[in-house]
């Protein structure tokens, strides 16, 4: 259930330099590069010759020299220069992608290049701003992306899978609202705990201690982009009336969701926090803990997959109240995939 015509992260702003970076988006292969002032390339990655990796190759200035038999292809994917002759092919060049640098994020448009609208790039402002403190990875899963889509939009699973992290028996219990933004394509879904255990992950990041007030408000900007605004405070503790809320601790966490394989996905993730922004242990903790958590999605997600291999066709899955709204992404989502199929 591929949505084509759309932009999705290929890689953080820092894995693309002067080396090439081979990514797979939505089955295409790409190869990523910076020119020498410092713009993201994305180019297929295969030579029109004999199909030789460009990523298995290396740049002269800002062209890139196949590394089997040196035909050179500048950035916007024209061979400029074949060996032993030289008349270029009118053919000869391969598919280049248009590429936008923003917040952290270079992110490529899969789909008719026509269509590429730098304004439809969903937002996520926190990763690079100076009033956060942001720590961030990417774990690859052998998984289709909707299963990590379905994933996040239910975090009741916090409770079984992630406990002794970030999960506690209040998220389970609680029950929440669902709002889907149909002119926009954006679905909310919002869990607020008013008198909540303090896991792990924010007792030992914010210094809390005793029971806390904990919310989360969930934004998924389908296909390719999840938000979720934390904000924990001591029990009790809410916002001003003016929406100030100088005593809560906010952190936003960030996945971008990268469809690999029709069975495989790029995890993006990112935990920015407004708090202890200078505080090195701090910013180690959040980033082995919430690994940790992301590495136990994915265990649970790669099982899950190999266990829909092996179902009989037409078996029906249960839902309930706390899937409302990663039922709602689901129908986002095949109503993108079909409007392009």
């Amino acid at each position: 259930m591929f949505v084509r015509d759309q932009w999705y992260v290929a890689a953080y702003g820092y894995e693309v330099g002067r080396d090439l970076l081979s990514r797979t988006i939505l089955g295409e292969p790409l190869v990523l590069y910076r020119t020498e002032d410092g713009e993201p390339v994305a180019l297929a990655d295969r030579c029109v010759h004999r199909r030789y990796p460009l990523s298995q190759s290396h740049l002269d200035g800002d062209t890139v020299v196949c590394g089997y038999h040196g035909f050179t292809y500048d950035r916007t994917g024209a061979c400029v220069a074949v060996p032993g002759q030289r008349r270029v092919p009118r053919t000869a060049r391969v598919a280049s992608y248009p590429v936008v640098e923003q917040d952290s994020f270079v992110w490529v448009w899969i789909g008719e290049r026509e269509r590429a609208d730098e304004s439809l790039i969903p937002r996520a402002p926190w990763l690079a701003d100076p009033a956060y403190t942001t720590v961030s990875g990417m774990e690859p899963l052998a998984a289709r992306y909707e299963l990590l889509v379905d994933n996040l939009m239910d975090l009741s699973h916090e409770t079984y899978l992630h406990g002794g992290y970030i999960g506690t028996p209040e998220v389970a219990e609680t029950p929440i609202t669902t709002e889907v933004d149909d002119k926009n394509g954006v679905v909310h879904v919002s869990r607020h705990m008013a008198d909540a255990a303090c896991p792990p992950f924010y007792a030992r990041s914010t210094g809390i201690e005793g029971r806390i007030t904990r919310w989360q408000d969930i934004e998924y900007h389908p296909p390719c982009l999840y938000l979720l605004h934390s904000r924990v405070a001591p029990a009790g503790v809410l916002p001003n009336a003016d929406g100030s809320d100088p005593d809560g601790f906010h952190v936003e966490v960030v996945y971008a969701i990268t469809p690999e394989t029709e069975h495989s996905t790029l995890d993006f993730w990112a935990v920015a926090r407004d708090f202890a922004l200078d505080d090195q242990g701090v910013s180690d903790f959040l980033r082995e803990s919430n690994r940790t958590v992301v590495l136990q999605d994915v265990t649970a997600l790669n099982i899950l997959e190999r266990v829909i291999a092996t179902e009989p066709e037409g078996y029906q899955e249960l839902s309930i109240n706390i899937d409302t709204g990663g039922l709602a992404a689901r129908r986002i989502l095949k109503r993108m995939s079909d409007v392009r199929s």
